[in-house]
């Protein structure tokens, strides 16, 4: 489960960064070459998604738990907005959604 857990949130962080590099371009004026590590970054992010060995609808929703708490902490450390405490609740609750569902896994 921590071997998933953390493949997860390498694959999350390749989502955002994949992401954050065009916005920065289109929103702050960034160069265009930003889009090729974007680029790279979203094909890394495809790629880690095959690593895991469940169906992948599965895979799929299990990581949205572990987005969710990436994203936010991308928002903390990154954007600099402080999380309220219902940041932090949603987290929590998407966070054991991904392990309720990683726990199934090979059971169903």
């Amino acid at each position: 489960m921590i071997k998933t857990t953390l493949l997860f949130f390498a694959t999350a962080f390749a989502e955002i960064i994949g992401c954050f590099l065009p916005w920065l371009w289109l929103k702050r004026n960034g160069s265009p070459l930003l889009l090729f590590p974007a680029a790279c970054s979203l094909a890394i992010f495809v790629w880690l998604l095959t690593l895991h060995p469940a169906a992948s609808g599965r895979v799929y929703a299990a990581y949205g738990g572990v987005y969710v708490v990436t994203a936010l902490l991308w928002l903390r450390f990154v954007d600099g907005e402080r999380l309220s405490v219902y940041d932090w609740v949603g987290a929590g609750v998407a966070f054991c959604g991904m392990l309720i569902i990683v726990a199934g896994w090979g059971r169903a």
